[in-house]
């Protein structure tokens, strides 16, 4: 994978989860993260996973891998959503509290390593 095509794709999937995590993200899947297997939180996962499942097929890759990084994203962006939301709400932060913003940083940078693997694993194949 080009250098140039690498800088693009992540570029798409910075603005994937500014899209997916912040715009179009409902009340309805932010209430619900935190019951594992609710369908709020399936859902706002799945919707990342379609969008980096698009991105992925501008990648040198076989389909076969757009959907296995695809499924693995999914599965790690549910589990690091639902761990934030149950510690969330162990802890009782509010937004008005600094436990609330440290836990919010490190489920984001979870995201973004999670992008990292995904990068490494694409430059190793491509």
């Amino acid at each position: 994978m080009s250098y140039d095509l690498l800088l693009v794709t992540m570029i798409l999937f910075q603005t994937k989860h500014l899209v997916a995590d912040f715009v179009l993200q409902s009340t309805w899947m932010v209430q619900t993260k935190g019951i594992y297997g609710h369908l709020g939180g399936i859902c706002h996962s799945g919707m990342h996973a379609v969008l980096s499942a698009a991105i992925l097929l501008i990648a040198p890759i076989s389909i076969a891998m757009v959907v296995l990084l695809s499924v693995a994203e999914f599965i790690v962006h549910y589990h690091v959503d639902w761990i934030k939301d149950r510690k969330l709400k162990k802890l009782g932060f509010t937004a008005a509290q600094k436990g609330f913003w440290t836990l919010a940083g490190l489920d984001q940078f979870a995201h973004q390593i999670t992008y990292v693997g995904m990068f490494l694993i694409i430059t190793r194949i491509a």
